[in-house]
């Protein structure tokens, strides 16, 4: 198929985005230039299969998404409506089918979308030249095919792709090590090793020298001297690395795993694009919220003729439409921004507030205080999903929504409600939200055993591993490490080591 080039939109629709433009930025909306292109339906559902961007390296499954996506709007399941990426400038493609009305509330969506994209704190460590950097991607991935066969090259990202999510998303904004980590069996020195776990050894300062055996009685300095001596011993009798377990699982494999060099910067690809992705998967609710407010916003007071009304009515609420089956992040976004904004109008938070226990009186709450757009910009620019809920949604708002938790119910093979008290549903979102539901996996000892083994440990938070997709992704992780891996977990309530030595899977009980 061939790609996309910019084609200049038609007048009447260039005319409609400088007028949303326009609606945008008199609200305060504040974006990238932001590139619009017509494109068909074909051209869009590739976009999509690629995540957006129009060039990616070659591999089956964006081709197996492309024929999901193009059958599922031929057989009428399924409409794309527009794609937006996080670059600078913005670029967004529109679908040449889509209704003039419908092109009004895409482009209003997709300056909500830029805007998000470029004020939100969890995007601003993002590559915003990421669409050169794709096609950059693309040529390097080529060209080792050329190199090295399609089959190799391929099989390789398959194994790769398994493991991208076992990064650390907030290692971009939390500085958690030096950059440097030691090479496979090296040793860090004292000095940088101890000082971090031990920053109360080693003697006290004292300005009289008649003081310093009571500051620093001989015998605790001794001990301490003992101590430090012994974990250094231990540390180089196992020598174990990291010092510290790594959440990045694919920096530590980059790091220490004999790659070939064609294979290190495929790893490298991998992770790098790994990390661009993370922060849409963090702000999904949010980010369409936001964008679904402000095309809300701009449509029911700017954007609509008569004519328009019912079709644009009857596509938002098709798009808000929550069922029983699954989580609306478009609904349960736009409509926790519109909480938030409505309780800082009214006054409906603070210590007062939350002492008043007259049900009456908080339904006639208002101080008129007018904050509420104020804070919903704020809560843009420094939330994600996960403090969004945490913070902002409230015992009314899950009534009033009609949320609640469910369970699997082995009686009768379904799943039902479970509760529907406030606690039990902010938990079960909050979980399900936390790392966009994957599980938690570090690594704990790159020399396991002291035979080169890789073990890493999963962070059990009341979700077991699912065994086959365990066992898949060790045995991809046993590819690149070139030596036996190990993860342990919670299984069955009991702590359990699953293995596999480059042919056989086994599973232990840790007590073994």
């Amino acid at each position: 198929m061939a790609l996309s080039i910019h084609r200049a939109l038609p007048q009447g629709i260039a005319e409609i985005q400088k007028v949303m433009e326009a609606h945008a930025r008199e609200y305060g909306l504040d974006f990238y230039e932001t590139n619009f292109e017509f494109v068909d339906v074909e051209e869009l559902s590739m976009f999509a299969a690629y995540t957006g961007f129009p060039v990616r390296y070659p591999h089956w499954r964006f081709g197996a998404q492309y024929d999901e996506l193009i059958k599922g709007h031929s057989y009428g399941l399924q409409k794309i409506y527009e794609m937006v990426i996080n670059t600078d400038p913005c670029h967004a493609y529109l679908l040449d089918t889509n209704s003039t009305g419908d092109q009004k509330l895409v482009i209003a969506h997709v300056y909500g979308h830029c805007d998000f994209f470029k004020n939100n704190a969890w995007f601003a460590p993002t590559n915003r030249k990421m669409l050169d950097q794709m096609a950059n991607h693309a040529a390097r991935v080529n060209r080792y095919i050329d190199r090295h066969g399609h089959e190799p090259v391929e099989e390789f990202i398959d194994a790769c792709l398994s493991l991208e999510d076992l990064i650390d998303p907030h290692s971009v904004h939390i500085k958690r090590h030096e950059q440097h980590v030691p090479a496979r069996g090296t040793l860090q020195s004292d000095e940088t090793g101890d000082q971090d776990e031990e920053p109360t050894g080693g003697r006290f300062q004292s300005q009289h020298d008649y003081m310093d055996t009571f500051i620093n009685p001989p015998d605790v300095l001794a001990k301490q001297a003992e101590d430090k001596r012994k974990k250094q011993s231990d540390r180089e009798a196992s020598r174990s690395f990291p010092e510290r377990p790594e959440r990045d699982v694919l920096l530590f494999i980059l790091e220490h795993a004999p790659l070939k060099p064609w294979q290190h910067d495929i790893l490298q690809i991998i992770r790098d694009e790994a990390y661009y992705f993370a922060p849409q998967a963090q702000t999904k609710i949010m980010n369409e919220g936001w964008a679904s407010y402000w095309h809300s916003t701009i449509m029911t007071r700017y954007g609509l003729t008569d004519a328009e009304v019912i079709d644009y009515a009857d596509h938002h609420s098709g798009t808000m439409a929550m069922s029983p089956n699954r989580l609306n992040p478009y609904k349960i976004g736009i409509e926790l921004y519109r909480d938030v904004e409505e309780r800082w109008n009214k006054g409906q938070f603070g210590p007062e507030w939350d002492r008043c226990d007259d049900m009456r009186e908080k339904a006639n709450w208002d101080k008129n205080l007018g904050l509420g757009r104020k804070k919903i910009f704020e809560v843009r620019r420094i939330h994600n999903d996960v403090t969004f809920l945490d913070t902002f949604l409230t015992p009314e708002f899950c009534q009033k929504h009609k949320l609640f938790s469910f369970a699997y119910n082995e009686a009768n093979d379904n799943y039902e409600i479970a509760s529907r008290e406030f606690k039990a549903i902010k938990t079960q979102l909050l979980d399900s939200l936390t790392n966009h539901s994957r599980p938690i996996i570090r690594v704990v000892d790159g020399n396991y055993a002291n035979r080169g083994e890789l073990y890493l440990m999963h962070q059990f938070q009341g979700m077991p591993l699912k065994l086959d997709y365990a066992r898949d992704t060790l045995s991809n992780l046993a590819k690149l490490w070139c030596r036996p891996v190990h993860i342990e977990t919670i299984m069955e309530e009991k702590a359990t080591v699953l293995s596999f030595d480059g042919q056989n899977h086994a599973m232990r009980s840790k007590a073994a």
